[in-house]
């Protein structure tokens, strides 16, 4: 991860050489200025994770400077001891946090950072949104903007129009029943059916009926590699003369289909071990279009993580988990097995563990506390929630009791109290 970036602006040269030199030594990226009129141009140039800003200043105060930077990374201001009601009023105003000048180092590099890290997630998952949001046509089907994926759906487009067979090849999980439903909804036969069929387990009349059923339309057979003799020659026929033949009658019939086939396994094998007819495998590949493993595409997985997280978020009415830096290190450190089909698992195990209030990514990658997924009664629910609050507090306020009090109204004794009943580990949590 890339060093933290900071805008300190205060009109004290010594307090802002302080500031700069602290920030440096913790390996910070600073960028110092005199005064608050400079700030938004500062901004834009040298995007700061976060500001640090004095509060009384000549020409633009702190509070100004807070009401007139518009999307802007959090800002955290440091006061001497009267500004302290400005201060309040600021934060109250959409401030992070304040320190109370003479600072204590420690103290406000834990503010710093917590506000820069916020930053950061809030930015990634915000241009994962707005990526998922200009996403259209293919691109809302077959996910991801690596250049194998961005290959395969212009594949997808060329070939879909024409009446060429197509294989689809690729590891299970990859996708292979979206890319032929894909196939299908942007051919000319959009408006006829699409049937599915496992190649492995279908009969003769099974595949007489299925085909009648698919007449100007799409047939998609999985497992192609696996499918018995009888009907490979069938499905020759099929492919060839656009007819199949009535088991029962022993006469053919013809019909306009269109067939996509699928496999995971090695077809030049499968034609050597006698398993599949090379003639048929000439035929079922007009063309043949390949499905990347997801572990040869890992820079898609968070935005397809998202979009499941969205997707299950929905469905289970909550709000999607936001994506943090170790969630991020999770999915990328992943190799993926099961591929799409496995990511898309983890995400419903991920929004299933948010709603029960525990749980993180890895977590949901090991199928760590999956056997807790049973609902929680209100008892549980109620904890849940102020374990939430009260560790987000702590970290807000950089474990000052006072104001995590003052924060979540409730007495200091009070707090103390459910600290250790929630078992909530405040330095671990700073």
């Amino acid at each position: 991860m890339t060093k933290f970036r900071v805008l300190i602006i205060d009109d004290d040269r010594m307090m802002r050489e302080s500031l700069v030199d602290l920030l440096e030594a913790a390996g910070w990226a600073t960028k110092a200025l005199a005064r608050a009129t400079d700030a938004s141009r500062w901004v834009a140039q040298f995007v700061p994770d976060v500001i640090l800003s004095d509060v009384r200043m000549p020409e633009m105060s702190g509070l100004e400077l807070l009401q007139s930077l518009k999307a802007s990374p959090p800002v955290v201001l440091i006061s001497a001891h009267g500004d302290i009601p400005m201060a309040v009023d600021a934060m109250n105003q959409g401030a992070y946090s304040f320190v109370e000048k003479p600072y204590d180092p420690k103290r406000l590099l834990v503010i710093l950072s917590h506000a820069a890290d916020q930053h950061r997630m809030r930015e990634s998952n915000q241009r994962l949104k707005e990526r998922l949001q200009q996403l259209s046509g293919l691109d809302r089907v077959i996910l991801g903007q690596t250049p194998e994926i961005i290959r395969l759906r212009e594949m997808i487009a060329m070939v879909a129009d024409t009446s060429a067979s197509v294989l689809l090849h690729g590891e299970t999980g990859t996708g292979k029943d979206l890319a032929a439903r894909a196939l299908h909804d942007i051919s000319a036969r959009c408006d006829g059916p699409y049937v599915a069929l496992n190649a492995a387990q279908v009969s003769a009349d099974q595949l007489h009926l299925v085909a009648r059923s698919a007449a100007g339309g799409t047939l998609f057979l999985d497992e192609i590699c696996a499918c018995p003799g009888e009907i490979q020659t069938m499905l020759l026929r099929l492919i060839e003369a656009k007819e199949v033949l009535d088991p029962k009658q022993g006469t053919p019939e013809t019909v306009d289909i269109r067939v996509v086939s699928a496999t995971n396994e090695d077809t030049d094998r499968a034609v050597k071990e006698g398993q599949l007819r090379r003639d048929l495998l000439y035929r079922l590949e007009g063309f043949r279009l390949n499905l990347p493993a997801l572990r040869a595409r890992l820079d898609d997985v968070p935005v397809l993580m998202l979009r499941f997280l969205q997707e299950f978020a929905s469905q289970y009415g909550t709000t999607p988990p936001e994506l943090s830096e170790a969630d991020l290190a999770a999915l990328m450190a992943h190799d993926w097995p099961g591929n799409v089909r496995e990511l898309r698992n983890v995400a419903e195990r991920r929004v299933m563990m948010a709603v029960h209030g525990f749980g993180s990514m890895l977590d949901a990658i090991s199928g760590t506390g999956a056997e807790s997924f049973q609902r929680p009664g209100l008892r549980e629910a109620v904890a849940a929630l102020e374990r939430q609050m009260i560790a987000q507090a702590i970290q807000t306020h950089a474990g000052q009791m006072d104001d995590i009090a003052a924060a979540l109204r409730i007495g200091r004794r009070t707090l103390n109290e459910k600290i250790v009943k929630l078992g909530l580990d405040k330095d671990a949590l700073l």
